[in-house]
């Protein structure tokens, strides 16, 4: 699913979150000096040091040291108030709390961050998250993007507070030595992270593209597999609430599966083939959704068509993608769809059960 817009690291760390919440999983101890192996759950436990972690993990937990960098992804990353990283830490995550010390930069994606009175980033801190909220020191810098932003009474910044916000609270007690400084764009260059600075296309090329490209993909979906396309795009008028259930079964459980699988040495080569073919399915399923929808439009005004189907689904979702809340939720929506609709479109081919749809050349003449 190729994302358009600035939102794209909140959402996948919005995922994460929920992976995270429903994974009953045990918690490990780190006990290598680098740890480096995805993982249910890193604990730095008090009094205890590695050199780095670097992994995607649930929950990633410094109660030590770490004397170099904490990167990688997780449903949480919290640094405790007895924790302190004597590198960096970059990082996508559902929620990242930060009560101890980090002697380097802070660059992060989040659901939600919050760095409280007890803790300290040495360096520079740049965020992006729903919700940000800054009661801590921070010795240089602070650029956050978000829909809040806090400022609380015992934020310390010795250097300037950069935001862009819907919401923006400042405590009357905080303290900024270089001042703090609305900034619209902040909002729009991609993320921490991602090149720095602002942006330099306008934000509806990014959009564009995105239609292209998924307009790409389901030409070749249409052309090569024009039958199972059909198949895929009947079953969510058919069966909408069954696709859009085991789309959401899909999108959780299989990222659950694939983090046990990595658990072991053996398994991370397979684990790393896993997620990338569940990106892959994560997009096709995508645009199949929106195919799909532009199908159940078309079919209802008595005009089938599966190239006019998927150029309205794509770019109607593209449209309807711009709107605050309503596009996240639409966008999820016909994802679970879709990606629901493939899984058992897939699943009747490898049982070798025809569900009904034409033969390829009766899919193409029906056009």
């Amino acid at each position: 699913m190729v994302l358009s817009d600035g939102n794209a690291r909140r959402r996948i760390a919005l995922l994460l979150a929920a992976v995270a919440l429903l994974s009953p999983l045990a918690t490990g101890v780190a006990a290598a000096q680098s740890v480096q192996t995805p993982s249910a759950s890193v604990v730095v436990d008090e009094g205890e040091t590695v050199d780095s972690v670097e992994t995607a993990a649930a929950t990633i937990v410094v109660r030590g040291t770490v004397e170099g960098d904490v990167s990688g992804a997780a449903g949480s990353i919290r640094i405790a108030e007895t924790g302190r990283v004597g590198g960096n830490v970059d990082s996508a995550a559902g929620t990242v709390s930060i009560d101890g010390t980090v002697a380097g930069d802070v660059e992060v994606g989040a659901g939600a961050f919050e760095l409280t009175e007890t803790g300290r980033i040495d360096g520079s801190l740049d965020v992006g998250a729903g919700s940000i909220t800054v009661d801590g020191a921070v010795g240089g810098d602070v650029r956050a993007a978000g829909e809040s932003v806090v400022l609380g009474p015992n934020a310390v910044v010795d250097g300037e507070f950069r935001y862009d916000a819907e919401e923006f609270t400042r405590s009357s007690s905080a303290s900024v030595a270089g001042g703090v400084v609305e900034d619209p764009s902040l909002g729009g260059d991609g993320g921490p992270g991602i090149g720095g600075g602002g942006s330099f296309l306008p934000s509806w090329v990014g959009t564009a593209y995105g239609v292209a490209v998924n307009l790409a993909l389901g030409a070749v979906l249409l052309l090569v597999f024009p039958r199972f396309s059909r198949s895929v795009g009947d079953r969510v008028g058919s069966d909408t609430f069954v696709s859009g259930g085991v789309g959401l079964l899909a999108l959780v459980v299989t990222p659950l599966a694939l983090l046990l699988v990595a658990i072991t040495i053996v398994g991370i080569p397979l684990a790393l083939v896993g997620f990338a073919v569940y990106g892959v399915a994560i997009w096709v399923g995508s645009v199949y959704g929106q195919y799909a929808v532009g199908s159940w439009v078309l079919d209802r005004l008595g005009s089938p068509n599966r190239w006019l189907a998927l150029f309205l689904g794509v770019v109607a979702l593209a449209l309807i993608g711009l709107l605050p809340w309503v596009g996240g939720l639409a966008e999820l929506l016909v994802l679970l769809l879709g990606l629901g609709s493939l899984a058992l479109a897939l699943n009747d081919r490898y049982r070798g059960r025809d569900s009904g749809a034409a033969s390829d050349q009766e899919a193409v003449a029906a056009d």
